[in-house]
């Protein structure tokens, strides 16, 4: 008979609850009370982190399969995962809300013990971001980024750099999709670029860049990929489109999370610390904001709302078109 699973041995909650060992509660200093929520509150992101990572690489161990059916239980496995991505991300930003009962000179009490110690070390996040599409080349502060970590981190970071990425997986997924067809697309370039104001006219020229040249280095997606995408944006009321569009909008929203978590770490550490240093060395919020505006990961796919056009205008599908992304 197996043994009875008791809730306590089962969370392992000694080791959860016994990780807390602040630096002011050591022998010969004056206890800081808030550093304990301090140690707890980031303990919580770094579970949390945890637990999307593992929803992250679920999700890349099924789009890396040599085949995925879209019209398919996995395709519905890939959206639900990734919007229990967003939610728990949503959490994150709310947690915030906690830290910031902590006043700056509460942080004072214990903020000088914690050096050289710094959020900017969480490996975690690191690779959360590489495992999204974060290349290091498109980081901001390439020469900070990994200076603060210990080998055996660097190498874990390195190891999820060097593997296949969500934005990798979509581009090639998107590059597949087989309903566009030369002629469509040459009708749509049309319908767009007649739909231009004059003063939009220089967007004919972004058009062309996107969708009909070459991939360069600083793009992640290729223009057949931008394409697809496009496509789907524009006939996502199409059942066959249903799916793929919440993907590509859940994959937004992560990106809208990522950056409302990172805008309200920035508020809050400008309230901690002002223009003080970090503990770790970076240049605090000044670093953050920086960081903040160049790793949106699915930029890309934002831009391509630059392309849409007035649904009235979108060009009706011929009937072999429609009745593939239809029901029938």
């Amino acid at each position: 008979m197996d043994k009875a699973v008791y809730y306590a041995d089962y969370l392992q909650l000694d080791k959860i609850t016994g990780a807390q060992e602040p630096e002011s509660f050591k022998e010969g200093r004056e206890p800081a009370h808030d550093e304990m929520l301090f140690i707890i509150i980031h303990q919580a992101y770094e579970l949390w982190f945890k637990q999307v990572l593992f929803e992250v690489n679920s999700v890349i161990a099924i789009m890396n399969k040599p085949v995925v059916n879209d019209n398919s239980p996995e395709m519905q496995t890939v959206v639900h995962r990734l919007k229990r991505v967003v939610t728990i991300l949503k959490v994150l930003v709310q947690q915030v809300d906690i830290i910031e009962t902590m006043t700056p000179m509460d942080f004072l009490d214990f903020r000088d013990m914690l050096r050289p110690a710094s959020g900017f070390q969480s490996y975690q996040f690191k690779v959360l971001e590489a495992k999204l599409g974060l290349k290091f080349e498109h980081r901001h502060g390439q020469h900070y980024y990994t200076s603060q970590l210990k080998e055996k981190d660097i190498a874990i970071i390195k190891d999820a750099e060097s593997g296949k990425s969500v934005i990798e997986l979509i581009n090639a997924w998107l590059e597949r999709m087989p309903f566009i067809t030369e002629a469509f697309w040459n009708n749509y370039r049309q319908v767009y670029v007649n739909s231009l104001a004059e003063a939009e006219k220089i967007n004919a020229t972004a058009f062309e860049h996107v969708f009909d040249h070459a991939a360069d280095a600083e793009r992640n997606f290729s223009p057949k990929a931008c394409r697809s995408a496009l496509f789907i944006m524009m006939y996502h009321g199409y059942p066959m489109l249903e799916l793929p569009f919440q993907l590509l909008d859940t994959l937004l929203e992560i990106d809208n999370q990522l950056g409302a978590w990172r805008y309200r770490h920035i508020n809050m550490v400008q309230r901690m610390i002002g223009s003080r240093i970090g503990t770790g060395g970076s240049t605090g919020a000044g670093y953050l904001k920086a960081a903040m505006d160049k790793h949106y990961i699915f930029k890309e796919l934002a831009q391509l709302n630059s392309f849409l056009v007035d649904r009235k205008k979108l060009p009706v599908l011929d009937k072999g078109g429609a009745g593939k992304l239809g029901y029938f």
